[in-house]
């Protein structure tokens, strides 16, 4: 198989999980408050997450554990509790950036770069094995000009052991 359709089938392939991904969170279980203070940031400055805040008296994490909880409790789903709190804090409460916006850009372009420099390498050895294939086929070309030098060489040997 050419290298070049192995690198088509490999970019097709991570396009199509990169199309499932996004869906897959949706047909999971309901939420539970971990993974919903995993999702959120803590605004303590401490830069670890809602769950993980490692602050006794953190100002901003016990208290939304608490909201959670009861968020949980009353059959809120993470999405929705992540929203409200996105309206209520901006962005930049979220844990992850959103898959929506100028944010996909943020997501895809890795895995676009790495499918394009893959299909670039696989191109590029294909299109270098075929040149020296080209090359190493063809039979040296001898010019007369070599047949000069090998003559002046002779004459200059012989005058050289003399």
């Amino acid at each position: 198989m050419p290298p070049w359709r192995l690198g088509l089938k490999i970019a097709f392939t991570l396009l199509a999980l990169l199309i499932v991904l996004p869906v897959l969170p949706a047909l999971a279980e309901p939420s539970t408050t971990q993974e919903v203070e995993e999702g959120l940031t803590c605004q303590c400055s401490c830069g670890l997450t809602v769950h993980s805040c490692n602050h006794l008296q953190c100002s901003f994490a016990v208290p939304r554990k608490q909201e959670i909880a009861t968020a949980i409790s009353a059959g809120k789903g993470k999405e929705e509790i992540l929203a409200s709190y996105m309206a209520q804090y901006g962005e930049k409460v979220l844990s992850s950036p959103t898959t929506t916006g100028f944010n996909l850009a943020a997501w895809i372009t890795p895995f676009l770069a790495l499918i394009l420099g893959g299909v670039v390498v696989s191109l590029m050895s294909l299109r270098w094995s075929r040149q020296r294939a080209v090359k190493e086929s063809q039979p040296p070309v001898v010019t007369e000009v070599a047949g000069e030098y090998r003559e002046r060489l002779k004459k200059e040997l012989s005058q050289f052991r003399e």
